[in-house]
């Protein structure tokens, strides 16, 4: 296990060898999550930019599901923009609103969850058996698949996606960490700081909306 003598050594050392896509993607990732703080549209054009250029940093470092993950996003940004650029004729405000998930949508958002998870850990299993060694099943299939559920509810406006981003945020720093993508890592610290005060929006959104709710 690294000390954190070791640690600050190794991020030392990797932060020199960080790529100037590294840094665009970084920022374009972390200006992507304010905007879906805010509710704002443009979450998905500048998540784009992020996700594109992580696809091909997540093969380079053999990180297969969030490979898969980066590519996902890159999808669903297009429906989710499409999804929230919709508007009421009559009032011209967007249709989606921000909600909160029911007890069968829970159950819905784990089976999801579930059936991601077991099928990119039994995939990347098969692969470090072939050829390629360097990647880490269980971490990247739980990064990989909470990514994925947190994904498909951002574009539903839920509430719950928060909760996906903060696991998918606190698995990928290390997962990045050890393949010496440093910046990446600490990019993820930010995400999950911003992942929590987003989580706390939406609920002061709901709140508001729907007092009920607040009272439950």
């Amino acid at each position: 296990m690294l000390n954190i003598q070791a640690i600050y050594e190794q991020f030392i050392h990797d932060v020199a060898f960080t790529t100037w896509y590294e840094y665009i993607a970084v920022i374009a990732g972390i200006v992507s999550v304010w905007y879906s703080r805010k509710e704002n549209i443009l979450v998905y054009p500048t998540g784009l930019v992020n996700t594109i250029i992580y696809i091909y940093i997540s093969f380079k470092g053999h990180l297969l599901g969030e490979a898969s993950v980066n590519f996902y996003y890159t999808i669903m940004s297009v429906i989710g923009w499409y999804m929230w650029f919709k508007k009421d004729v009559a009032t011209d405000k967007p249709v989606l609103k921000i909600t909160r998930a029911t007890g069968k949508e829970w159950t819905q958002h784990l089976l999801f969850f579930a059936a991601f998870y077991i099928a990119i850990f039994t995939a990347l299993t098969q692969l470090q058996t072939l050829f390629y060694d360097g990647v880490i099943p269980w971490a990247d299939a739980l990064a990989s698949a909470s990514a994925f559920t947190g994904m498909w509810l951002m574009t539903k406006k839920k509430v719950e996606s928060w909760y996906w981003w903060i696991a998918t945020n606190i698995t990928s720093i290390p997962l990045y960490f050890v393949k010496h993508y440093v910046f990446t890592s600490v990019y993820y610290i930010i995400l999950l700081i911003m992942a929590v005060l987003g989580l706390i929006s939406w609920l002061q959104k709901t709140n508001k909306n729907n007092p009920h709710f607040s009272n439950a």
